[in-house]
């Protein structure tokens, strides 16, 4: 692996998506191989966000690998009472072997991967969520085979897990279709470079205000939540703005008759995705849930290991 960090998968080619995938694949049926793979090394964990899934799949991926986690909430670090990310980047990085970072501003993580003589990797930010993106697809492969020509559809806020899985679905050779009410539409930039990807991948990269239209023959349906962490304060206006975007029965009818069906979690059953739907055979959120860890020892793995 070429990479220092895992900043986004737009910045990885297919091959080493694939390499990844292959890693986790290799990881998951067989563990006792990498008892040691990160023997005496220690991942500093920086959370502005709180996190179910992140810290629980990171920690225990560090220690399945031999190494250590050191969880650093924004409470428990200087970065919270106005630390330059420069000092704590050259700081951390005298002390541990890796950084993930969960927080609001993309340009900490960016930032830190700059200063950091360490690797960096994005555990997420407002802007993207590549880690659960990359799990998300590594998830689909189990499911579906090969995934060359399938198609992904999304549906909700153009948010950090739009993002993430716009910049992934040319890796995987897949098309994707984001439908969004108005005013949801993901970042422009982000939709440019995904365009430009899959344009380069012979895929395709669909924005749209219909349902009907990005569902349509999609192998796979995802959406979130409708108001992320940070956007409690518009919750009851986007819940309004978000009347009729529901997956549910109907929606799923548009898919292939063997789609599945995903969610990154927490999830509200009754307001994103009807219990009919995240409950049901087609739904594979615990998988995807589960794959996080194998996902994210395959990444350490590769920028970590000496």
């Amino acid at each position: 692996m070429k990479h220092k960090d895992f900043i986004e998968i737009h910045d990885y080619n297919a091959a080493e998506v694939r390499e990844i995938f292959e890693t986790a694949r290799d990881m998951k049926a067989n563990p006792d191989k990498y008892l040691d793979a990160l023997k005496g090394q220690t991942l500093a964990m920086i959370f502005e966000k709180s996190s179910t899934r992140t810290r629980v799949s990171f920690e225990v991926g560090m220690f399945q690998l031999g190494g250590h986690a050191l969880f650093l909430s924004s409470r428990d670090i200087q970065l919270g009472r106005g630390e330059p990310i420069y000092d704590m980047a050259k700081v951390l990085s005298r002390y541990v072997n890796g950084i993930m970072a969960r927080t609001f501003a993309h340009k900490t993580v960016t930032e830190l991967a700059e200063y950091a003589s360490v690797p960096v990797i994005n555990g997420l930010t407002d802007l993207s969520h590549p880690t659960q993106a990359m799990s998300d697809y590594f998830t689909a492969w189990e499911h579906l085979g090969e995934l060359k020509g399938r198609k992904f559809a999304y549906i909700g806020d153009g948010n950090n897990m739009a993002h993430s899985l716009m910049y992934g679905a040319s890796k995987v050779g897949m098309s994707i279709a984001v439908a969004t009410p108005a005013g949801y539409a993901p970042d422009i930039e982000v939709v440019a470079k995904s365009q430009a990807d899959a344009d380069h991948a012979g895929t395709r990269v669909t924005v749209t205000s219909s349902i009907e239209d990005a569902v349509r023959d999609a192998d796979v349906v995802a959406t979130d939540v409708w108001a992320s962490m940070g956007q409690e304060a518009e919750a009851q206006k986007r819940q309004r703005d978000f009347e009729g975007w529901q997956v549910d029965a109907r929606v799923m009818s548009f898919a292939k008759k063997d789609a599945i069906f995903m969610h990154c979690l927490p999830a509200h059953r009754g307001e994103e995705v009807a219990a009919e739907v995240i409950d049901s055979g087609q739904s594979v959120i615990y998988d995807e849930a589960e794959n996080r860890l194998h996902v994210q020892k395959a990444i350490m793995y590769m920028l970590m290991r000496k």
